[in-house]
C-alpha cells in the first residue's frame, strides 16, 4: 500500500502545489488523481518515485518512508509510463523495453526475451521490435511505454497522463487495453488524468484535487455521481451535461439509452432494466 500522510509541497517559488494530502492507495488497484492543471496530480504522483520530493509529510510504501530509500534504487523498482512515452529515439523498441532489466543486470539475451514477451502482452506485433520509435504511431509509442514501465516486473506503475497525446479512439482502445492488463497483473497502480470520463473508466479509486493541491472528493466512481461532494465536483463531474442524463426506451431490438441531447448510447444488456414509462 501507497500511503500520503500530510504532504505538502511548495516550490523554491513560492508557488504551493500540494497542501495538506493525506490519502492511502490500495494495493492490487487503480487509483485516477484527476484534476486542472495546477491540482498537484503529477506532482503527487512524482513524489512516489522521489523525483519530487515534499516539503513536509511523507509518503511510506508498505510502511517504508520513501525518503529512507535511495533515489536510483527506488526508480528502477517502480514503472513510471509519461506522456509521449518517453523513448529513447536512438534504441529500438526491444531495447527500449529492456532499459530498466539491462540495468539491473540482466543478459542482453534474458531482456530481449522478456521484452518481446511484454510486446505480446500489451498487444504489439514482435515484427516492430528491431524498429526506432519514430517508426511507430503515436499508439504503438504508448504500448512500448508500458511494456518498458512493466519489464521489471514493479508491484507499482505510474501513469502521467500516458494517453493524452494520441486521438480519441486509440485512446479508447488504450483505456480498455489497460483494463484488461490490470485485470489480469494485479498492480497497484496511480495513474493522472485531467479527463474526468478517463478518470471514471480506469479507476478503481479517483481522487479529484482543487488547484493548490487539495482534495476535493474521493471515492469510486459510482459513489462520486451519487454523491458530489459539493459545487465544485458536480461541474468538474459534468453532472448537469446532457452526457451524463440519460432515459430508456424500449425498441424492437431491446431497451435502448438516450443521452440528454436525444442521442442513442446504446443497448441494455439482457435483463437490465426495462423501458422508461
Amino acid at each position: 500500500m501507497i500511503e500520503f500522510k500530510d504532504v505538502t509541497k511548495v516550490f523554491p517559488d513560492g508557488t504551493r502545489a500540494v497542501s495538506g494530502v493525506s490519502l492511502q492507495v490500495p494495493p492490487h488497484r487503480t487509483t485516477v488523481f484527476v484534476g486542472t492543471s495546477g491540482s498537484g496530480k503529477t506532482t503527487l504522483l512524482r513524489m512516489v518515485n522521489r523525483m519530487v520530493d515534499p516539503t513536509s509529510g511523507s509518503i511510506e510504501i508498505d510502511g517504508v518512508d520513501v525518503a529512507t530509500r535511495n533515489p536510483v534504487t527506488l526508480r528502477r523498482s517502480i514503472g513510471y509510463v509519461m506522456q509521449n512515452s518517453g523513448l529513447l529515439p536512438h534504441r529500438t523498441v526491444a531495447d527500449n523495453i529492456a532499459t530498466v532489466p539491462r540495468l539491473e543486470g540482466t543478459s542482453r539475451r534474458d531482456a530481449h526475451g522478456r521484452a518481446l514477451e511484454l510486446m505480446d502482452l500489451v498487444g504489439l506485433d514482435r515484427g516492430l521490435a528491431e524498429r526506432y520509435p519514430a517508426q511507430l504511431s503515436g499508439g504503438q509509442q504508448q504500448r512500448v511505454g508500458v511494456a518498458r514501465g512493466l519489464a521489471a516486473d514493479p508491484n507499482i506503475l505510474l501513469m502521467d497522463e500516458p494517453f493524452g497525446a494520441v486521438d480519441p479512439l486509440v485512446r479508447a482502445d488504450l483505456q480498455h487495453e489497460l483494463r484488461q492488463l490490470q485485470d489480469r497483473l494485479g498492480k497497484t497502480i496511480i495513474f493522472v488524468t485531467h479527463d474526468i470520463d478517463e478518470a471514471f473508466t480506469l479507476g478503481h479509486q479517483v481522487v479529484l484535487l482543487r488547484t493548490g493541491g487539495t482534495i476535493a472528493q474521493r471515492g469510486t466512481p459510482a459513489e462520486i455521481l451519487a454523491d458530489p461532494a459539493d459545487q465544485f465536483v458536480a461541474d468538474f463531474i459534468g453532472l448537469n451535461r446532457a452526457q451524463r442524463r440519460f432515459r430508456l426506451e424500449t425498441t424492437p431490438r431491446g431497451t435502448m439509452v438516450i443521452d440528454g441531447e436525444d442521442r442513442p448510447a446504446g443497448y441494455l444488456a439482457d435483463g437490465e432494466g426495462s423501458a422508461a414509462p
